[in-house]
């Protein structure tokens, strides 16, 4: 009996032997069809090949794709667990071709694989064709031999496959196995088509023809093939079983289940534990895919399908979590198939455990609560929305789970009330925002957060991605359209691009669509969950409902990264180095540089600085890997990580770590950065190439800023510094290795130099225009000396007082020099004559009459300054005057 793993490698390795590329499954979050919230189709990976919007190296290719329908219009949920077919995960085997092969080729193909390779009896197969479709119903009796009644013509849509109300589409044809006249049911297209009996097992999609809005419709120039086949309905067909849960894969994850929860897998609990090995899968995946739980859109979908699984390991006994000691299994079943299980594992299990834990708290006390509502109630009435709504908005229990505990009971919800309460709500909170003193523009986001669903941010690990327009924003006001060569903020349902928060610049880049491209600016975050992008249409206009491609700038997106990643690895090199005081304050993750302020009180010595370069370098080229998880702030902080500042953190954050030490943080000890952090970061920090601090700088009191430049900016730096040693090299005729002990002797030379022409100005100031040493005449009593100097600076004139106050040993000296264009003056009195006359009166009596103001210092030493020395006898009679007075 094969294993679903070994028909899923039959399968693929079979196109393989014929000609098609074996592609990898694409992430279950499309990124090129805004239109679906999770991939439900082989064919969404290839839909840009299947329109001639995108071409590729091969035209045949082949998948595994996996697949989940658990919200919008494929929705599975409810059925999972109690029928033998409905899953919220599956796989999905294809084989497709891109303007290659047609009918032809295509039906041979899957009768052989299921007739030779898969061994199933041909007697026990039959087809369906479109009623019009003689071509691939004369193909079916050539290869297969099969009689007109196992041929059967249908004239409704179940065989005519369209992309939308436009576009590619065609007619297809589905292959039946017969199971026997044991069960009840009839073929397709008979009054008994829904029984058990006869159970489809591949479709062929014959891609053929193009819809045109006025209805009419012509073939393609490309014809193509699309194929579906479930893994796990073929699995049970060859497995010789006619229920998905019984085969090997499935009844693996039951056993588990049934294993974790102490109860027996084929007992009472056995639709419990089939909804858990089911939700399992899907929970596990999406995690994988970048997925969390949230209480909008994608997240909330995983979040409800996790808690559904929950609920049942609950009514099973469980009162520990369980869903995350099941992840083992599912890895030891799927992780070859599907490496992104074991690289996301300890995520996945820390996801579950975490949800798991918090949920089984909201449980017991929703239910508690539930039955003391029911109890003011008659025994048939519904629970008022209003009761609903206060177990979801005051203790976090959702209404779908409340339905559920209503539906064991035979009892409902009043929704129409519970949805007026949840739009009463929403108005008492924009009316409070419009009051908050924000701008106009503000409360138009917060109206527009109302009316649309939270933007999904899928920049963890895409690039690239289908959006679709759900508002357009310019000067201030929501419009239809925006015109190209204008700017607007543009809205989008899901998106790669950041918007700036946490330090971290946000994205640009460029939107695509059909008509024309437009440029991306910025990308910002704004109330209820939304990115606004700034956005300026180029070539055609952008309108409401458009769907766009949208293209995060690569080198520019790579280069944040590198930058955020690095100020994690230096908040953690500053704390090693200065202590644990130092904590964020605040920083800028850019392109171009990063800037990080911290607290610590006084600058920082170079021997500091060059310490926590060096380590930084050091976990860099260490080249280990960026690990992300979730975790609640409190378990977050639990295990050294550190909070950044100016963050609000809600139930869960994500926890980012990198960097391995012997002497660490978290859980095993060897962790060296561990933040809680919204931002996205390298996969390993090799990827940072180089980090080089610049130095660092007062920022306010208390904190200091460091700068530092990471990769290609920090590689040019360091070159350009390189060229600039060379220059200086070169211009103090040294090599670069002495350039150092050259500029000290050359400096050491000038300031002898320096000392030297100081010492001979003074001498020959002191000495005076003939040589003769300058006479000094008494005012009022005090003897005065009075001189005009040239070419002397402001600070020799001090030590030429001195010289003069010694000479006259009682006296007033007044000083008036001139150089490089500016004015000097300096007053000095002896000891003896402070108490009669200061030297500050005489500096500023001579500094008015040159232009200048104020002047300063001691009573025997003064200084000021002016323009220039133009009035200096004025002012020499200015100091006379006060000599005089």
């Amino acid at each position: 009996m094969p294993s679903l793993n070994e028909i899923r490698s039959t399968f693929l390795s079979y196109f393989e032997r014929n000609g098609h590329q074996v592609v990898d499954s694409s992430p279950l979050v499309p990124r090129n069809d805004p239109t679906l919230m999770f991939a439900n189709s082989g064919m969404v990976q290839f839909k840009n090949l299947f329109t001639g919007v995108e071409k590729r190296d091969y035209t045949r290719a082949t998948t595994a794709q996996k697949c989940v329908r658990a919200g919008g219009k494929h929705n599975d949920l409810d059925n999972v667990g109690y029928t033998a077919r409905h899953h919220t995960f599956f796989e999905m085997l294809g084989n497709f071709s891109f303007g290659d092969y047609f009918k032809s080729d295509a039906i041979p193909f899957a009768w052989e694989l299921l007739t030779k390779d898969f061994g199933i009896p041909k007697d026990k197969l039959l087809v369906t064709v479109y009623h019009t479709d003689d071509e691939a119903a004369s193909i079916w009796k050539k290869v297969a031999g099969l009689s007109d009644d196992k041929i059967i013509r249908i004239p409704t849509n179940d065989n005519f496959w369209m992309m939308g109300p436009t576009g590619p589409c065609g007619p297809c044809t589905e292959i039946f196995y017969d199971h026997g006249d044991h069960i009840w049911g009839g073929p397709p297209g008979s009054p008994d088509e829904d029984g058990d009996r006869f159970i489809e097992i591949w479709n062929l999609v014959f891609m053929q023809y193009e819809q045109f809005e006025d209805g009419t419709r012509r073939e393609l120039a490309a014809q193509s093939i699309d194929t579906g086949m479930g893994l796990e309905r073929i699995g049970a067909l060859l497995q010789g079983k006619h229920d998905n849960y019984d085969t090997d894969l499935m009844r693996d994850l039951i056993e588990a289940s049934a294993h974790a929860t102490s109860t027996e897998p084929d007992g009472p609990g056995n639709v419990h534990h089939r909804v858990i090995a089911d939700h399992l899968r899907s929970t596990s995946f999406l995690i994988a895919d970048g997925v969390s739980p949230s209480n909008d859109g994608r997240g909330y979908v995983l979040r409800r399908i996790m808690r559904r699984a929950m609920r049942h390991a609950h009514l099973l006994g469980s009162q520990d979590p369980v869903m995350y000691r099941l992840v083992p299994a599912l890895v030891t079943q799927m992780g070859a198939a599907y490496p992104e299980l074991r690289r996301a594992q300890s995520l996945i299990e820390e996801t579950l455990k975490l949800e798991e834990t918090r949920f089984i708290q909201t449980l017991d006390r929703g239910l508690r609560l539930l039955d003391e509502e029911l109890a003011r109630l008659p025994e048939d009435g519904d629970l008022p929305g209003e009761a609903a709504f206060k177990l979801y908005d005051t203790y976090g229990f959702p209404l779908d789970l409340t339905q559920d505990a209503l539906r064991e009971k035979g009892r409902k919800v009043d929704v129409s009330g519970f949805d007026a309460a949840m739009a009463e709500q929403r108005a008492k909170a924009r009316a409070s925002w419009a009051g908050s003193g924000e701008t106009k523009e503000s409360t138009i986001w917060f109206e527009i957060a109302e009316r649309i669903a939270a933007t999904e941010f899928l920049g963890y690990d895409t690039e690239t991605a289908e959006g679709q327009v759900m508002a357009l924003v310019a000067e201030g006001a929501e419009v239809k359209e925006l015109a190209a060569g204008t700017t607007g903020w543009m809205i989008v349902n899901q998106t790669p691009f950041y918007g700036e928060s946490g330090g971290q610049v946000g994205d640009t880049g460029t939107y695509l669509k059909p008509e024309g491209r437009g440029e991306i600016l910025d990308t910002q975050k704004m109330p209820g969950g939304l990115f606004a992008h700034k956005v300026t249409p180029a070539k055609a206009a952008l309108a409401v409902g458009d769907a766009v491609e949208l293209r995060v700038d690569h080198a520019r997106r790579s280069a944040i990264r590198a930058n955020h990643s690095a100020t994690h690895l230096l908040h953690e090199a500053l704390r090693q180095t200065l202590g644990d005081h130092v904590a964020q304050k605040g920083s800028l993750n850019a392109p171009d540089r990063l800037r990080f302020d911290f607290s610590h009180a006084k600058a920082m010595a170079g021997e500091e600085l060059a310490a926590v370069e060096s380590q930084v370098n050091g976990f860099i080229r260490q080249n280990s890997a960026v690990e992300t998880r979730i975790m609640t702030p409190d378990d977050a902080r639990a295990i050294g990580a550190q909070a950044l500042f100016g963050e609000k953190y809600g139930d869960e954050v994500r926890v980012v770590s990198m960097g391995r030490a012997a002497t660490g943080k978290g859980q095993d000890g060897q962790t060296w950065s561990i933040e809680l952090c919204g931002g996205t970061h390298v996969a390993r920090t090799g990827d940072i190439g180089l980090c080089v601090v610049l130095g660092d700088s007062a920022s306010s009191a208390g904190v200091r800023r460091i700068e530092a430049l990471t990769g290609q900016a920090a590689l040019d730096h360091l070159i350009a510094q390189q060229q600039r040693l060379a220059e200086v090299a070169e211009a103090v005729k040294a090599p670069a290795s002495d350039v150092v002990a050259r500029i000290r002797s050359l400096v050491d030379e000038r300031r002898a130099l320096e000392h030297e022409v100081a010492q001979l100005r003074r001498e020959l100031a002191l000495a005076g225009p003939a040589g003769a040493a300058p006479e000094s005449r008494e005012i009022a009593g005090v003897p005065f000396l009075a001189q005009v100097l040239h070419g002397i600076s402001g600070k020799d004139l001090p030590p030429i007082i001195d010289e003069h106050k010694a000479r006259l040993g009682s006296g007033a000296i007044l000083l008036i020099a001139e150089a490089d264009g500016k004015a000097s003056v300096a007053a000095g009195v002896t000891p003896d004559l402070t108490d009669k006359v200061s030297a500050v009166d005489l500096v500023k009596a001579a500094v008015a009459e040159l232009g200048g103001k104020g002047g300063g210092g001691r009573p025997d030493m003064a200084q000021g300054g002016a323009k220039d020395a133009a009035n200096a006898e004025a002012a020499i009679k200015a100091a006379e005057a006060v000599l005089g007075a």
